[in-house]
Order: structure tokens, then C-alpha cells, then sequence
């Protein structure tokens, strides 16, 4: 299994039966970041903004993919999506792991959600407040699914990203140094048994 970080809130996992891209921006929607070319069986975008919708910025193969992947209803605020509407959390499974994105979650989670989600052992999750979780609460709700690995996403990264949004050392701030693993790039190869961790990428532009 491979986890690819494009900025924001855009992946690619690869896996042995099949590749998703999740939440691709649409051009100009992410201050300094422009997608490259990406081709995958599947997309998923969790919510109809710009930044985390343009599906048409993924070539499809035409295979589908021989994974489970399955959509949770969640929130993208506190208020039951009265500020900004619903959000789609996705969940793969694929190689005996499964794989939650968040998409923009904007709230904690009730029993119903966390009983849906299931045993998540790689979880990414947006960390850069404003428009979804802040740094804490992300962390609360990290405590609520119990990952193996945690990958912040939706943060600024100096001049990149959008401006408003944390950087991920408040998100970080909350953990031992001894937890985090920064990656030297923007890929991820994953094998088991898994390591417990809070994973960084490394933006590459």
C-alpha cells in the first residue's frame, strides 16, 4: 500500500487491488499548489468546495477498483452543517488495513459514527481549524477512533495552502516527539505490522 500527499486535503492510496484519489482542488482553489497529472480507478471528493472538488483533475483507468470503500455522513461544522453543509467522511479497505479520510470534518464524533467507522488503522484527518477541526480538536477525535497512524492534512505550510488555516506544529505540539515520523517526502509506503505514529509529509512543490 501507497499513500501519496498532493497538499491540502488530496491523496492517492495505491493498493493491490486498486487505487482512489480523494478531495483533488480545483486550480487556484489552494494558494501556491497546482495538482500533477494523476490517474486512479476511483475519486472521492468529500464535499462540493473547490479546494477539496475537481474530479475532472483525475484520469480514470476504467478499472474498478476490487477494494471495500464506503462513505460515513459526517459534518463539515459543529452545527450539524448549518454553517458549511455535510461532509463525506471515506473508508477503504484494502490489504487487511483500512484507511479513513476525513475530508473536512468539522465536529467530534457520537457513538452512532464511531461504531460505523469501525477499527481505522491509518487516519487522515484536517488539524488546521477555521473551516474543520482545530489542532485539539482533532486530537480529541484521534482519541475517540484510536488509529495506529495519524496523518494530519489541511494546513498551511508557510506561504503555501490557505493563509487562515493552522501550520501543523500546534497539531504536533499536542504529542511526544517520539511519536512523530517526518517523512523526507510526499509518499508513504505502508507495510504491517504498523507503528504507532503521527506521520508527516514532506510538501514537495
Amino acid at each position: 500500500m501507497k499513500l501519496t500527499w498532493y497538499g491540502h486535503a488530496c491523496f492517492k492510496l495505491e493498493t493491490n487491488c486498486g487505487s482512489v484519489a480523494f478531495d483533488p482542488y480545483a486550480p487556484g482553489s489552494v494558494k501556491g499548489l497546482k495538482l500533477p497529472e494523476i490517474t486512479a480507478d476511483a475519486v472521492v471528493c468529500s464535499h462540493r468546495h473547490s479546494d477539496h472538488y475537481c474530479p475532472e483533475a483525475v484520469t480514470l483507468t476504467g478499472l474498478k477498483p476490487g477494494f471495500a470503500m464506503r462513505s460515513i455522513y459526517t459534518f463539515h461544522d459543529e452545527s450539524m452543517g448549518a454553517k458549511r453543509g455535510n461532509n463525506l467522511m471515506t473508508v477503504v479497505t484494502a490489504e487487511d488495513l483500512t484507511v479513513a479520510h476525513c475530508g473536512d470534518l468539522g465536529h467530534e464524533l457520537n457513538a452512532e459514527t464511531l461504531r460505523s467507522l469501525g477499527k481505522i488503522d491509518i487516519l487522515l484527518i484536517p488539524v488546521g481549524g477555521v473551516y474543520t477541526l482545530d489542532a485539539k480538536a482533532a486530537k480529541r477525535v484521534c482519541e475517540q477512533i484510536k488509529p495506529t497512524v495519524i496523518i494530519p492534512m489541511h494546513y498551511r505550510c508557510g506561504s503555501v495552502g490557505i493563509q487562515s488555516l493552522a501550520p501543523v506544529d500546534e497539531f504536533l505540539s499536542l504529542f511526544d516527539e517520539a511519536e512523530i515520523n517526518r517523512l523526507p517526502s510526499n509518499t508513504l509506503t505502508v507495510e504491517k505490522p504498523l507503528a504507532p505514529s503521527v506521520t508527516v509529509f514532506e510538501l514537495l512543490e
